[in-house]
């Protein structure tokens, strides 16, 4: 929950971010627009524009057509005056992004990369950081790296992560050779963030992960909703079948044994894209073990939306295909709501790639917003 401004100088500083806000959603706007946006009075907009000039962050780009008085200036955002770096970090591979103050996203690369405690693969990050940085130039703009993890992060620690078989790590083991302020999140809770990103209207909403392990993240506000022993959103360990398949963590029947992206990938030689490829084509066996899917999908979904009364946004590796292999899932979903025939609720994910990667990054540009 927001804290309430607690002086005058708060206030300026709050009134200042949500201002920066506004104008990075748009690619032009006039101060006129921005009071009525954010109702704030003409000389609050006023202060708040030149300052933020100043600082390089907004830039005046002409003027409106005159409406019969004096034109309008116009103003636009300029996004790549600084730059977030995002690090998802998976048991195989290793991902890179760079990202503009308004979360777009300006370069990635990713790269095999067997997890390792070795000091040789923590050089490997310090190195992929330094490449990204280097092919965009400007160092300059950098605010800092923001590092996604599959597992639990406790302030300085990564309490557990079942893909990278650690418990009760140090997030510095990660950082050490990376030349940048370094900022650590759950993999799902940075994929959720990156899909409300540059919403101002972001209200409550589920973000359910379908990658090789099943997770999620619960979003009050736009904000997160961490629990109170960070576990909030791991939905993959909710019981789905009574006595059902066995799961990683030893208990039977938990989402994550029926909804991961493995149990397609199994199907397709541990390939998910060649079980869409083979779904494409039209392939029998596929289409059967994808209505499996689907069923079982469409009952956690349901369940989710039944608990919590909001929007579910589907993402992760399976996400992906949603848009255009999750047709059925909305059937199914209209059929098991409760109150009406209606799955408008359920949103495809906007990042087919690299959604993690993008949120980490991103909390460095929240850092940066809440210091201006």
């Amino acid at each position: 929950m927001t804290e309430a401004p607690v002086n005058n100088m708060d206030v300026k500083r709050r009134n200042r971010i949500s201002t920066l806000r506004c104008i990075l959603t748009c690619d032009r706007i006039s101060q006129l627009e921005l009071t009525q946006r954010l109702a704030l009075s003409w000389p609050t907009i006023l202060q708040n524009v030149k300052e933020l000039t100043g600082l390089g962050l907004v830039q005046e780009v002409g003027q409106y057509e005159s409406t019969g008085g004096r034109k309008a200036k116009a103003y636009a955002p300029v996004r790549d005056a600084r730059l977030a770096v995002g690090l998802d970090l998976t048991g195989n591979h290793a991902s890179a992004v760079l990202v503009d103050l308004s979360g777009q996203l300006v370069r990635s690369v990713r790269r095999t990369c067997p997890f390792s405690l070795d000091d040789a693969y923590m050089q490997s990050l310090g190195e992929l950081i330094r490449d990204i940085v280097a092919a965009e130039g400007g160092e300059e703009r950098i605010l800092g790296v923001g590092v996604s993890l599959p597992g639990i992060v406790d302030g300085g620690e990564l309490r557990y992560s079942h893909i990278l078989n650690l418990r009760d790590v140090s997030t510095g083991m990660f950082s050490r050779y990376i030349p940048y302020p370094c900022t650590f999140i759950n993999d799902a809770n940075a994929a959720g963030l990156a899909e409300v990103c540059g919403n101002p209207d972001a209200g409550n909403l589920i973000y359910l992960s379908l990658s090789n392990s099943v997770g999620g993240a619960i979003l009050n506000g736009g904000q997160l909703y961490a629990g109170e022993h960070l576990r909030a959103g791991e939905f993959g360990h909710n019981t789905l079948v009574p006595g059902g398949r066995q799961c990683y963590c030893g208990k039977e029947g938990c989402l994550d044994a029926y909804c991961s992206a493995q149990v397609l990938s199994r199907h397709a030689d541990g390939s998910l894209p060649t079980f869409f490829d083979r779904l494409r084509a039209g392939d029998a066996g596929m289409e059967a073990v994808w209505r499996e899917y689907l069923a079982y999908l469409a009952v956690a979904v349901n369940n989710l939306h039944m608990s919590f009364d909001c929007d579910v946004i589907v993402g992760g590796y399976v996400g992906a295909y949603l848009e255009e292999f999750g047709g059925p899932l909305l059937s199914m979903l209209e059929e098991r709501n409760t109150f009406r025939r209606d799955s408008s609720y359920l949103k495809f994910c906007r990042y087919k790639l690299e959604a993690s990667a993008v949120g980490a990054a991103l909390t460095q540009v929240e850092r940066f917003l809440q210091e201006l």
